[in-house]
């Protein structure tokens, strides 16, 4: 059995997701944030990243969100949820997977510079450099969802899992989203999903240890 070692408010709520999708029994132990609002030790000394998620799959320690996902998928769900490369959607599956990462660049960027990384004119560049780089990953992102239901194709993908903590817990896009038609139908789409709603009562930001 899959042991999901869960982080309150953090990324781990995405195997949940998965795990609740696929229908496969999972452990899930729970770690909270100390007062400042950090991973407690414990939590750090699961893994040398130091990072959520953590799962553990027999004597397999894996952590980082996609290696996850596909993992599960591959490993316990018959490849659900993925694409391969003879798929035409692989590419945008591809995208959507990693695009994660370019998201959370950009939320602590913003938040170095609201803390004072910057100074003048640096904090100036800076300042229009995310702002740029958020509008066209807004654009973009509105555009492929009126191409498609979802991120890679007609159904749910794990890129579509990768996404959705950054328009639900992520505040980026949140000013903007009365401006973005398809994702903000997107959204209510995907978090209309019975086993996303069952995830987010058992590990999403809301949540609290049993």
């Amino acid at each position: 059995m899959i042991t999901i070692h869960h982080l309150g408010v953090s990324q781990s709520d995405r195997v949940v997701w998965l795990m609740e999708e696929l229908g496969l029994p999972y452990e899930l132990k729970w770690y909270n944030r100390g007062a400042d609002r950090l991973a407690p030790p414990e939590y750090l000394a699961l893994h040398p990243a130091a990072t959520a998620p953590v799962i553990d799959d027999g004597d397999l320690r894996l952590t980082e969100s996609a290696v996850i996902l596909e993992h599960i998928c591959h490993k316990h769900g018959g490849g659900r949820f993925t694409r391969s490369p003879a798929d035409d959607t692989y590419s945008d599956y591809l995208y959507w997977m990693q695009f994660n990462n370019s998201i959370l660049g950009l939320y602590f960027a913003k938040m170095a510079l609201a803390a004072g990384g910057a100074e003048g004119d640096a904090a100036a560049r800076m300042g229009g450099l995310i702002a740029r780089r958020q509008d066209r990953y807004g654009d973009y992102l509105e555009q492929k969802l009126g191409e498609a239901p979802y991120l890679a194709g007609q159904d749910l993908s794990c890129a579509d899992i990768m996404m959705m903590f950054n328009l639900t817990t992520l505040p980026l896009f949140a000013d903007r989203l009365d401006q973005m038609p398809n994702t903000k139908a997107y959204i209510a789409r995907v978090t209309a999903r019975p086993a996303y709603v069952k995830a987010m009562e058992i590990a999403g930001p809301k949540a609290t240890a049993p």
